[in-house]
């Protein structure tokens, strides 16, 4: 039985269909791309922006056109069903509580959670889901549900199975990831699950995927010092106008944010800090828009993923006047984008010179390989003898357009 798995979305997305895929491969299925005539497609869909609902039903369109018998999951699915019956009566559509049941839907066996393969070198351990916040412009919440984490034995068990099977980093994510272990009957914190994966398992990498700047604590900073936790963090700033942060229901204020990022850089001298940025947002005119240029250029961010506003239906900020034209927003959008790719630049730059461990994830053309540090920079490797999955240490000789490039020294 051949099956293709189309994913869109965030890393908890991109979680849940590798453990499909690992269940169904377990079970002698054959995973294989779209253009291989399946028997099945599964189409994980998002929901984020309006792109991605655009995204979502694209996929589902190519995939019912491929002749397989098509599965739609994820959030999309779950808010538009009646959109997705219209592209094709028979398509099946799987409620996001009840995903894992595709599983025993093809092969009529319950899922196994104690599989540890991926197709990805760096795999992603979903360690949480669902969300208790209520940002205005967010309909996660309400697809998701309620924030409730994974059990710290169980997340421990899946990194050791990881580490057994030869990968060298997980990323641990989750929809609200700081809000790990609050719901558990012996309450915890994202900075003890780490303490304990660290004396519990040999896994030489451990990545976050995302982290609010208020849920950003001491004891999460002192564990950006351990050598075995990736030096990269990546925290949500949205906008850097406190009458903005007010009406997104982001609980900081722009100086909060601002003394996190300091705070960070102190104590992890060279840490790479991403974020995310919402332009365009209703009500947000050249003075906000300003505010929060003048933060992200001042603050010594590594790099950011900006968005222009998408108006999500049903969500309070989709009611707001105020609205933006689309063109204020791509002229935002670029004149944040050239921060961006000044700020990408200048952290590259200080890389010459520096030994940098690397995942191995692929190999390129000319005896290349191509692989992601630690403080997640893509990194071309002008070697091709080191197998995926593998940790090598690399001398940083050259800055190449996106990426660094060096001379492999030695496997770790």
């Amino acid at each position: 039985m051949k099956v293709s798995i189309l994913t869109l979305g965030c890393k908890v997305n991109q979680a849940e269909s590798s453990f499909i895929e690992s269940n169904l491969i377990n079970l002698g299925f054959s995973i294989v791309n779209l253009s291989e005539e399946p028997n099945y497609c599964i189409v994980n869909t998002c929901t984020v922006t309006s792109k991605s609902d655009y995204q979502s039903r694209q996929l589902i369109r190519r995939a019912v056109r491929s002749g397989a018998k098509v599965i739609a999951t994820g959030c999309y699915s779950q808010l538009n069903p009646d959109e997705i019956k219209k592209i094709d009566r028979t398509i099946e559509i799987i409620q996001h509580s009840d995903k894992y049941s595709i599983i025993k839907l093809l092969t009529g066996h319950n899922a196994s959670a104690n599989l540890s393969y991926s197709s990805r070198s760096r795999p992603y351990v979903k360690v949480q889901d669902g969300c208790n916040g209520s940002c205005s412009y967010c309909i996660v919440p309400k697809v998701r549900g309620k924030s409730h984490s994974m059990t710290i034995s169980d997340i421990v068990e899946k990194v050791a199975e990881f580490s057994l099977n030869g990968y060298k980093e997980v990323i641990l994510t989750g929809i609200h990831l700081g809000s790990y272990g609050y719901d558990l009957k012996h309450k915890l914190k994202l900075s003890n699950l780490l303490i304990t994966l660290l004396e519990k398992t040999t896994i030489e990498r451990i990545r976050l995927s995302s982290i609010e700047a208020n849920e950003v604590d001491n004891d999460l900073i002192a564990l950006f010092k351990e050598k075995r936790i990736c030096c990269h963090v990546h925290i949500p700033l949205q906008s850097g106008d406190d009458g903005i942060l007010k009406i997104m229901n982001r609980m900081y204020k722009a100086k909060d944010f601002h003394h996190i990022i300091e705070k960070i850089l102190k104590n992890v001298p060279g840490i790479a800090i991403g974020t995310d940025v919402i332009v365009g947002f209703p009500g947000e005119g050249e003075k906000e828009f300003s505010n929060t240029r003048h933060l992200l250029d001042m603050l010594p961010i590594t790099y950011m993923h900006i968005f222009p506003f998408s108006a999500r239906p049903n969500t309070l900020a989709s009611k707001m006047g105020n609205q933006i034209h689309s063109m204020i927003k791509k002229k935002r959008f670029n004149e944040l984008n050239i921060l961006n790719i000044k700020k990408k630049k200048a952290y590259m730059n200080l890389q010459e010179g520096k030994t940098l461990g690397v995942i191995i994830e692929g190999h390129g053309p000319e005896n290349t390989s191509i692989g992601t540090s630690g403080n997640y920079l893509r990194v071309r490797v002008l070697s091709d003898i080191h197998p995926v999955k593998s940790l090598v240490r690399v001398r940083i000789t050259d800055i190449d357009k996106n990426m660094v490039q060096g001379i492999p020294i030695e496997n770790l």
